[in-house]
């Protein structure tokens, strides 16, 4: 049973062809009223489906049968209706909006064994300083990793500069509380979070991601080779073998104080072989509205609201515990 926005279909199983699963997929379009999802004025609206979707994303691996089967043109003019109705809807009207500077939430997701992540350092550059060298150091490692693409061997495959603590945030949407719960690539099954509010430095430069051209654009003139440490993950996430390359956020931190990713800049880059002038680059690690602070932080506004999960088999679904 998939679950889409309010309404649901029974899939065809695994070894049903894309065919099968396009005449499904238009039956149920067909008997869905689909003027109601233009009409869903609610930014939560499609939260639900949304976060199913990017709890999927996987670069470490190759497509599996639903990823080749959703991908599959006959598929996708199914959906089609779908798609047009949700990109009319002022619910998602957010999808494509720059920072929301007035709502912006930091989400530290608890972890089950205690363990807490460390605070954002103060000093951003010197932290983004450390995070390239490191960078680099893995790229010089992976010098020494097997030439074949089907060999069996992973690495670091996010693009974005994790480990260097800095802070990260989402716009909140009311009572479901900020983006940062409900859109998250690889969850570990988390229960509870904290959230605070944050007050953003004023007139802080910020690098907006709405397009795949957007991103290619910021990776070529910012850019760090790291197609030793990405080829056998990338290659594997996107069937094609180039010189890679992510940003360096360091000199990124030179003209910009942040980069936010738009829901829509999302979902048209993420997973994809994205060309960036002499190389390419994929989009990976980076979640939905998420905004990757490189300089001076935000500063936590009070003390944070602690949120709970509701349902074990949704971790989509949240709300504050109360005191």
């Amino acid at each position: 049973m998939t679950r889409t926005g309010g309404w649901t279909f029974e899939e065809p199983p695994e070894s049903a062809g894309a065919s099968t699963l396009a005449a499904a997929l238009s039956d149920a379009v067909a008997g869905s009223d689909v003027d109601a999802l233009a009409a869903a004025r609610e930014p939560t609206s499609f939260l639900a489906g949304l976060a199913d979707a990017v709890s999927w994303a996987m670069y470490w691996q190759e497509p599996d049968d639903r990823d080749r089967r959703l991908a599959d043109e006959r598929v996708t003019d199914a959906l089609g209706p779908v798609a047009e109705a949700v990109s009319r809807a002022s619910a998602a009207a957010w999808w494509s909006t720059t920072i929301d500077r007035a709502t912006q939430h930091e989400v530290v997701f608890d972890d089950p064994d205690g363990r807490s992540s460390p605070d954002p350092p103060d000093n951003g550059f010197a932290a983004l300083a450390a995070w390239r060298e490191a960078t680099l150091e893995n790229e010089r490692r992976a010098a020494d990793r097997p030439q074949d693409l089907r060999a069996n061997y992973s690495g670091y495959w996010w693009s974005t500069p994790v480990f260097s603590w800095l802070r990260r945030s989402t716009r909140s949407l009311g009572g479901a509380g900020p983006v940062g719960l409900h859109l998250v690539e690889d969850a570990l099954g988390w229960s509870s979070a904290r959230c605070w509010a944050l007050e953003l430095p004023r007139a802080a430069a910020v690098y907006e991601v709405h397009t795949a051209q957007d991103w290619g654009k910021l990776v070529s003139r910012y850019p760090l080779a790291v197609t030793k440490a990405r080829r056998h993950d990338w290659w594997r996430a996107t069937g094609e073998d180039h010189a890679w390359a992510i940003p360096d956020y360091s000199a990124v931190a030179a003209d910009y104080d942040a980069i936010h990713l738009t829901v829509g800049g999302y979902l048209s880059t993420a997973g994809r072989a994205i060309q960036a002038g002499s190389a390419y680059t994929v989009l990976a690690g980076w979640n939905p509205d998420e905004t990757w602070w490189l300089t001076d932080s935000p500063r936590r506004l009070g003390e944070p609201v602690t949120w709970h999960s509701t349902r074990n088999d949704e971790p989509f679904a949240w709300a504050p515990t109360t005191p």
